[in-house]
Order: C-alpha cells, then sequence, then structure tokens
C-alpha cells in the first residue's frame, strides 16, 4: 500500500508540474511541442511544373524519377477518371465509330435543347449556328466542315461523337472540354435539328 501511494504521489506531482499555467497568454508557436516523424509534415516542397534533379532516387530505386524530370507524375496506367467511361476505338477507326457506336440517350426536347447550348458554345465559332460551316473560326481557316453536306448526312450519331472525341482534320479533340454524355447530346442536336432544318 505504501509502494502504492508513492507511485500515485509522482505520477500526480508529474502531471500537475508538467501543465503550463500560462499556456493562454504564451503564443502556440512559441510552446513547445514534441515532434514525430517530422518528415511527415515538413517535407520538401517543390514548386509545380518545375524541373528537378532526381538522380539519386532514380539511382537508388532503380526507376525513373519523373516524367521529364518534372514534378508532375503521370497517372498509373489503366487509370480511369472517376465516374468516366472508357472509350475504347482507337483514332484512326473513324469507319468502326459509324458503324458500330449506339447512342445510349433518347432525343428528347431536353436533350437536344442541352445539345443546342452545347453546339452554341463549342461548336458554333467554327461550324455556325446553323451547321453550314460559315462561323467566323472559317473566315481565318478555311476548311471548316459543313455539317448539312450530302456526306455528312449519310452519317450516324457515332461517327460525329467520335469526330468530337479524336478530332478530324484542323478539327481538334474536344475530349477534355465535353463529357461522353455531352458529346452524345451535341450528335443527337446535329443529326436531328440541323440536319433536318
Amino acid at each position: 500500500m505504501k509502494t502504492f501511494n508513492i507511485t500515485a504521489a509522482i505520477v500526480f506531482a508529474a502531471t500537475v508540474t508538467s501543465c503550463n499555467h500560462n499556456f493562454d497568454r504564451i503564443p502556440v508557436h512559441e510552446t513547445p511541442r514534441a515532434e514525430y516523424a517530422p518528415n511527415m509534415y515538413v517535407s520538401e516542397a517543390y514548386e509545380p511544373v518545375t524541373m528537378v534533379d532526381d538522380s539519386t532516387n532514380k539511382e537508388a530505386y532503380n526507376v525513373m524519377p519523373y516524367n521529364n524530370n518534372s514534378n508532375l507524375r503521370l497517372p498509373v496506367a489503366g487509370t480511369i477518371k472517376r465516374g468516366a467511361i472508357p472509350y475504347h476505338i482507337p483514332k484512326d477507326s473513324l469507319a468502326y465509330a459509324n458503324a458500330t457506336l449506339v447512342c445510349p440517350i433518347e432525343p428528347t426536347e431536353s436533350v437536344l435543347a442541352e445539345g443546342q447550348v452545347l453546339f452554341n458554345r463549342f461548336c458554333s465559332h467554327c461550324h455556325g449556328e446553323g451547321g453550314e460551316g460559315d462561323g467566323p473560326v472559317n473566315e481565318k481557316l478555311q476548311g471548316v466542315a459543313n455539317l448539312k453536306s450530302t456526306a455528312l448526312q449519310g452519317v450516324n450519331p457515332g461517327h460525329i461523337f467520335h469526330v468530337i472525341t479524336y478530332g478530324k482534320g484542323r478539327m481538334l479533340q474536344h475530349a477534355s472540354q465535353l463529357e461522353p454524355l455531352e458529346r452524345w447530346k451535341i450528335s443527337l442536336y446535329v443529326k436531328n435539328v440541323l440536319q433536318k432544318q
């Protein structure tokens, strides 16, 4: 019992003396703190999009350091963005896309209205509001496709979807600006509204 009382007294004394009674008057950054694993929160900072010399890690781990010695890491091969539906048809398979792609949505009034908004926002500056290739960009860069031409009247929405995804000729790809459903809405708008006017 005497040993227990002495141990309890020592623990109590240590607890009381370790308390800082002036804690509310001392700024937090001046109070001593124990650091456990400081490399977890005081790491070497990198400026974004800068080149780094990682030759030591390259030799140590026998791997390529970064993408062209840049800070930015490439995603793991086969990574798919959350919520994205992968599109597996290669760029040079336009005829295959035209023959096999089936639109997953119906051309309802609301879908066509959204397709018109997206077309006006992303396509009309080149193809014109009516899709006849007479947009303001065509005045500078000749060769914008007329979406009402006989050749394009015979394609299905999958063809248009594929061209929006990968681009064709002078048209650049728009996959990074438009989600797959948005591309389908534009395709349906072109087929069901512009080409039937």
